[in-house]
């Protein structure tokens, strides 16, 4: 028999960004995993390197030539997994969406998870995890609660940093990987950006990009499919002021200097 023509090759994240249907540029995805990484579409002309972000070919089409603005956090469900093997503190991630939401908020606590430095956009090796805000008071709930808002946290400044120098306004975020099982993690994240959060109904968004492609490749489908094809599962609407936005983040830089090495 002949051999099949490759029709479809991507990278892992590029897959991602293509199974999320982000073709129009300023579409954006974070795949939450172990750490999580933030792709953004910056469209036929490859975007100045900035501080703390890659710039990345996308996917090439025929003539047509996508480029991607990426970020990358070291260390988001691999928190939650240190919370469980670590520390002993949950027996399940599954656990961690009732114990944060037992409590209103984390009483001042914030979790800088930066075991192995701080990815994008601060981009330092030699920074460590960090627990400020603890008193008397705090629980095993404040401090689920902190790993978890420490997760959206890190992936907030990496899209925000994206944001900023690519010039797009972000209209949504498409949200794949583990995580996005946990509303509350995806709740919050909303909250920080104050744009919707997408999720899909395929988590697997990566072997969805790389079919959607291969259809592409072999003329099965149109681009216009691909974004047919993909499903929304939830969307989690932004529920809280610019002013709670704006002291939420405050917190957490104020936080974040403290782990940072310099």
């Amino acid at each position: 028999g002949h051999s099949a023509p490759l029709a479809g090759l991507l990278g892992d994240q590029q897959a991602a960004l293509f199974g999320q249907a982000c073709f129009t540029p300023g579409e954006a995805k974070a795949t939450y995993g172990t750490g999580s990484f933030m792709l953004m579409n910056a469209g036929r002309t490859a975007p100045p390197p900035v501080a703390g972000l890659l710039s990345t070919v996308a996917w090439g089409i025929g003539d047509r030539l996508d480029y991607a603005l990426e970020g990358s956090v070291f260390v988001a469900g691999a928190a939650v997994q240190w919370l469980r093997d670590g520390l002993g503190l949950i027996e399940s991630a599954a656990e961690t969406e009732a114990l944060a939401r037992s409590v209103a908020s984390t009483d001042g606590v914030h979790f800088v998870p930066a075991m192995t430095g701080l990815g994008s956009p601060w981009w330092d090796a030699d920074a460590r995890g960090t627990i400020t805000g603890i008193t008397r008071g705090t629980t095993k709930a404040h401090l689920v609660r902190a790993t978890l808002e420490g997760i959206a946290f890190q992936v907030a400044d990496a899209v925000t940093a994206m944001v900023g120098s690519s010039g797009y306004e972000l209209a949504e975020l498409r949200g794949d990987g583990g995580a996005t099982a946990n509303d509350f993690l995806m709740g919050f994240q909303a909250d920080l950006l104050g744009v919707p959060l997408s999720i899909p109904e395929v988590s697997e968004t990566t072997a969805m990009g790389a079919a959607f492609a291969a259809g592409v490749g072999v003329g099965a489908m149109t681009l216009d499919d691909a974004s047919k094809g993909r499903r929304v599962r939830i969307t989690h609407e932004p529920s809280i002021s610019a002013d709670q936005r704006e002291e939420l983040l405050a917190g957490w830089h104020s936080a974040l200097d403290r782990a940072r090495s310099s």
